[in-house]
């Protein structure tokens, strides 16, 4: 099985916040930076798991974002379901036309459960137990951010 973009790069900011000290904001940005993505799509997926309930977001000068008490115990089972936005795992439906084989076809049915197969086997892994600190330390050097300190406040 493979995920779509959107649903990497909203894990990857989960494991994000997820390593960062606790009670340490972080912007967007820093996000964007520590995962190598464009702003605009991480923005996107920090909207998405807003709405989800996964994260806590302070607005302001000094605001930011945190994994949110739900957050620390989502698995990447039930993260991945909420933001799968396709309902079939093949292209069964097009804007060029069904597939001659639609009706009665046991693919689609066989390829939900194994969608269904993989998530399950994720249910088990909390987003929040993946990120190691040997593996955060250098990307949070990268964005100015020591364990236990603050990013750097920007000047005014």
């Amino acid at each position: 099985m493979k995920i779509n973009a959107f649903a990497d790069v909203s894990l990857r900011a989960l494991m994000v916040l997820a390593a960062a000290p606790e009670a340490t904001l972080l912007t967007t940005q820093n996000i964007a930076d520590a995962v190598a993505t464009p702003y605009n799509h991480v923005s996107k997926a920090m909207a998405k798991l807003r709405a989800l309930g996964l994260i806590d977001v302070e607005r302001g000068r000094s605001g930011g974002s945190r994994l949110s008490p739900a957050g620390r115990v989502a698995t990447v089972g039930q993260v991945l379901r909420s933001l799968n936005t396709r309902t079939d795992a093949a292209d069964c439906v097009s804007p060029g036309g069904n597939c001659p084989l639609i009706n009665e076809c046991k693919l689609r049915a066989a390829l939900a459960r194994a969608r269904e197969a993989f998530y399950r086997e994720l249910d088990d892994v909390v987003v929040a137990d993946l990120p190691g600190s040997k593996q955060m330390a250098p990307v949070f050097q990268m964005i100015g951010l020591r364990p236990g300190l603050q990013p750097p406040v920007p000047s005014q």
